[in-house]
C-alpha cells in the first residue's frame, strides 16, 4: 500500500485529493495549520475506504515544523510515495487601502513567499531525502496557479504570483535534478475554483468572472484532482519531468484576467 502526504488539505483541492487518493488505495497524511477539524473530517472520510489516514497539524511556512511533520509522517507509515504541496493562498496586501506594492510591509511579502514557495522546498527537502535514502520512486506534486504567469493587479496579487512563478521554476529544476533517482516532480496550475476560498466574493463578481472564462465557468475542486493522481501514477506519468500543467478552463491563455477589476 502506498502512502501520500497532502499538505493544505482539511478543506478544497487537497481535500478532495485526500479522498481521491484514499479510493485508490493510499494511506493518507492530511495537513492543516488553522483548520484542525476540518482536516479530522477528512481523515475520517478517508478512513471510509479502509485506509489508514492521520492529520498532521503544521504550518507549511516554517521549515522545522515541516521537517517534523516529515519525519512524523515517514515514522507514522513507513515512507512516502506521494507528497502533494498543496498548501498556498493569496491575502489582502496590508499597509494601505489600495494594497499597492509601495505600502507593502516586507513581512507580508516574507510571509507569503513562505507559504507559496518555501513551503514546497520545505516539505520536498526531506520527502526526497526518504525517497533516495529508501529507492522509493515517488512523485512530488506542486500545486501552483495562474497567478504564476499572469497577474492581477485589482487583486493585489504580487507576491502571490511571484510565490506562483518561483514554484513553477522550482518543480522544473527539482524535476530534472530528482528524475535520475526515478522520482517525478510536477506542478498543476488551477485557474478559477469554487472553493471554500471562493467564498470572498460576491456571486455576482464570481458570475461575471465566470462568463470570461473560454470554458464559460470556473472549475470544482475535482477537475483539479483527476490530474494529481495521474501525475501520481508512475506507469502513466513517467516520463513527465518539472512540467507545470495548467487546468484553467482556457482562462491563462484567454488573458481575460487582466479584465478583471474587483477587489478582495
Amino acid at each position: 500500500m502506498k502512502n501520500v502526504l497532502i499538505t493544505g488539505s482539511s478543506h478544497g483541492i487537497g481535500a478532495a485529493a485526500a479522498i481521491a487518493f484514499a479510493k485508490e488505495g493510499y494511506n493518507v497524511g492530511v495537513n492543516a495549520n488553522k483548520n484542525p477539524q476540518g482536516a479530522e473530517q477528512v481523515a475520517a472520510e478517508c478512513r471510509k475506504y479502509g485506509v489508514e489516514a492521520e492529520v498532521f497539524v503544521c504550518d507549511v511556512s516554517k521549515h522545522d515544523m515541516c521537517k517534523e511533520m516529515i519525519e512524523k509522517f515517514i515514522e507514522r507509515f513507513g515512507s512516502i510515495d506521494v507528497l502533494v504541496n498543496n498548501a498556498g493562498g493569496a491575502l489582502q496586501i496590508p499597509g494601505g487601502p489600495d494594497g499597492e506594492f509601495k505600502d507593502m510591509p516586507m513581512e507580508y511579502w516574507d510571509s507569503q513567499i513562505a507559504l507559496n514557495l518555501s513551503s514546497a522546498a520545505y516539505c520536498a527537502r526531506y520527502a526526497a531525502a526518504d525517497m533516495i535514502k529508501k529507492g522509493t520512486q515517488g512523485s512530488i506534486i506542486n500545486i501552483s496557479s495562474i497567478h504564476s504567469e499572469v497577474t492581477w493587479v485589482h487583486r493585489r496579487m504580487l507576491p502571490y504570483s511571484a510565490g506562483k512563478g518561483g514554484l513553477n521554476m522550482f518543480t522544473k529544476a527539482l524535476g530534472v535534478e530528482l528524475i535520475k533517482y526515478g522520482i517525478n516532480v510536477n506542478g498543476i496550475a488551477p485557474g478559477l475554483v469554487f472553493t471554500k476560498l471562493a467564498e470572498r466574493y460576491s456571486q455576482e463578481d464570481l458570475a461575471s468572472f465566470s462568463r470570461k472564462i473560454p470554458y464559460g465557468n470556473g472549475g470544482m475542486a475535482n477537475d483539479i484532482v483527476p490530474m494529481i493522481l495521474f501525475l501520481a501514477d508512475k506507469e502513466k506519468s513517467k516520463f513527465i519531468v518539472g512540467q507545470t500543467i495548467f487546468i484553467d478552463g482556457g482562462q491563462s491563455i484567454d488573458g481575460s484576467i487582466e479584465s478583471m477589476n474587483f477587489k478582495f
